[in-house]
């Protein structure tokens, strides 16, 4: 029987010193002072989000937003996500989120979520920051299995997952109610074996 191991996720002091970087991106862990920037971020996408994001009208002030960068530091203080900003590396302009939810230590699993501003969209950058964030779980954290969800009209979204060489498992039928409909979700993983 193999050993079991545990997930090793780095500090968000340690990725704030050295972030990830692609090409184009910069990723570095969410904290308090991100706040008033992801304020701004989601207000000007936010019709654009929220077709397919059901969180986005709960986020509908700039204290909610802070609350959201806080809750994210303590979640990846507390092991529980990793949530890293996606930042343009020409500008520093804040373009999106990429992270890891619902890490599970004994599984060695997560789930991989995104979104990205409405002016970053169509740009392959999404695609660009998610490669990154999946390398850093396989090859930093121990992560075995990753998870990913999108709604089966966001081809957008689906478009992504296939490029990461996500393998597909399946429909979760009305899986999500956002903007006022219920939508199914293709469910995709990538395992460290892949």
């Amino acid at each position: 029987m193999p050993k079991r191991r545990a997930l090793s996720i780095p500090s968000r002091a340690a990725l704030r010193a050295e972030p990830l970087r692609t090409e184009r991106t910069r990723l570095t862990p969410i904290d308090a002072s991100d706040g008033p920037e992801l304020w701004e971020v989601i207000e000007g996408s936010r019709e654009h989000l929220e077709r397919w994001l059901p969180w986005v009208p709960f986020n509908n002030t700039p204290e909610a937003s802070r609350r959201y960068a806080n809750a994210c530091a303590s979640d990846w203080d507390a092991g529980r996500a990793v949530r890293f900003g996606i930042r343009d590396r020409e500008t520093d302009a804040l373009l999106g989120v990429v992270g890891l939810d619902s890490c599970v230590h004994l599984h060695l699993s997560c789930e991989l979520g995104y979104w990205l501003r409405q002016d970053a969209a169509g740009r392959g950058l999404m695609t660009e920051a998610a490669g990154a964030c999946v390398r850093f779980a396989f090859a930093r954290v121990g992560v075995h299995r990753i998870r990913c969800a999108a709604a089966t009209g966001n081809h957008a979204s689906l478009g992504v997952i296939g490029r990461l060489g996500f393998k597909p498992e399946g429909i979760a039928r009305q899986a999500e109610f956002v903007a006022s409909r219920w939508v199914d979700h293709a469910v995709f993983s990538k395992l460290s074996t892949d």
